[in-house]
């Protein structure tokens, strides 16, 4: 716990030229973090989609070729009969070219791949939205917890001090027992939450370092007098509007509903004849007492019509349809979901922000009083509960101003993940109100 503690106070007290900050924090975890890093890859393996479906509209060009050993045995009737042997082997090759001028399936995956590589792309977005949220979380989460750390370890000083001044003033008379020990349960309160707070310190640095990859440094807080600003545009209905429309989670889910739309034409399309131009050309020989040896060469076209497949093109039509339903409830309750993120961030950042002033009231009244009770102590009109608990609501309303002040910020963040505009410009935002 020691060695937390300085590392605690270390990076609550170090130059400010060798804290990090939030911009650097997220150029770390854009190189470092391994769910960003699987997204990474996953998009790369989405954008082949469209090369695999545009591969069925191109020429398919293959080569086989045989060899094969045969012994046999020929019997001839009247006028010369016997029997003959022979051992040969025979050989061959051909080359098949096949280029589809009507194959409504293949169009149609052709369609879907170009969607299914849109939709690997809004994936990643949401992804490189979730990374912004993630390490701006993690980082304030930290600053909460030194704030909270440094909140309770003054707490812990001042209840020492009052232990001290109980202690004296109980021998010279002026105080009974009771302010001693009072002094003496309120400073081993502040020296357990000390520990929790050592503890969660702890805990939210290595949150940190899971996304960044290493040990966290000193991190940057907000610069003293910081004002937060309110969103713009000014309306919760600007907002809710954006993000039913502009929502990443929406755009992948619209993205889903066309694919599903697709699979319907694409499993209808079963019912459909296809027309191929078909070249080859094939070599056989066949070495034999009289040698045969056949080259031909052919290009046509080819028609295939399907009939009946057992009722399996009508049931795979029907399922893509009800697949296509669901596609279609998904998107609705897509957009109900970013509208209620849009709404609660919204009302998260403008009651966080009435909170942050009112906190930063109860902040100069709570050290008022503190000093008025101090003052009233030592002249004899309060006594040293009054202290103690003066002291102990100064301590809260630090820790709560420090929490609702990030709380506020990063719901700013998550206002912008629901309309879908976050992006590495908002960290630069949010980095500038930091202490350089």
């Amino acid at each position: 716990m020691k060695k937390v503690l300085a590392m605690c106070i270390a990076g609550l007290f170090s130059s400010a030229a060798a804290a990090a900050d939030l911009m650097q924090v997220y150029q770390d975890a854009l190189a470092n973090d391994a769910r960003f890093s699987a997204a990474r890859a996953q998009l790369e393996a989405g954008q082949e989609r469209v090369v695999q479906g545009r591969a069925g509209l191109l020429p398919q060009l293959g080569v086989s070729a045989s060899t094969a050993w045969n012994e046999a045995d020929i019997k001839s009737r009247a006028p010369q009969p016997g029997t003959a042997s022979s051992s040969f082997n025979s050989n061959g090759y051909a080359v098949q070219l096949t280029q589809p001028l009507f194959r409504m399936q293949n169009w149609v995956q052709f369609k879907q791949g170009e969607l299914q590589t849109a939709l690997a792309e809004t994936q990643f977005g949401i992804e490189r939205q979730d990374l912004v949220l993630r390490v701006s979380e993690a980082y304030f989460n930290v600053l909460i917890a030194q704030d909270a750390l440094a909140a309770v370890s003054q707490l812990r000083t001042a209840a020492a001090e009052q232990r001290e001044l109980a202690a004296t003033s109980f021998e010279v008379g002026t105080v009974t027992i009771t302010d001693v020990h009072e002094a003496q349960s309120r400073f081993d309160l502040a020296s357990a939450q000390e520990i929790a707070a050592q503890n969660q310190l702890e805990v939210a640095r290595q949150s940190l370092a899971q996304i960044i990859g290493k040990e966290p440094d000193a991190l940057a807080g907000l610069r003293e007098g910081v004002e937060l600003q309110r969103p713009q545009p000014d309306s919760i209905a600007d907002w809710v509007a954006a993000a039913e429309s502009g929502s990443f989670a929406v755009q992948a889910q619209q993205l889903t509903r066309e694919i599903a739309a697709r699979e319907v034409e694409r499993a209808r399309a079963g019912h459909l004849p296809t027309v191929d131009v078909v070249a080859s050309h094939g070599l056989n020989n066949r070495p034999q007492p009289t040698t045969e040896r056949s080259e031909a060469s052919t290009i046509g076209l080819q028609l295939n019509l399907p009939l009946y497949a057992g009722g399996r093109v009508s049931s795979v039509s029907r399922e893509a349809a009800a697949l296509r339903m669901k596609a279609d409830a998904d998107l609705e309750d897509a957009r109900r979901s970013a509208a209620l993120a849009a709404r609660q961030s919204w009302l998260g950042v403008t009651s966080g922000m009435a909170q942050v002033k009112a906190l930063e009231a109860a902040r100069v009244s709570s050290t008022s009083a503190l000093e008025a009770n101090r003052l009233g102590y030592e002249v004899g009109v309060r006594i040293n509960i009054d202290v103690l608990n003066a002291q102990t609501q100064l301590a809260e309303t630090l820790q709560q101003l420090s929490r609702a002040r990030y709380d506020t910020l990063l719901a700013q963040l998550r206002l912008r993940a629901a309309a879908g505009t976050l992006g590495e410009d908002d960290v630069r935002a949010i980095n500038a109100l930091l202490a350089p």
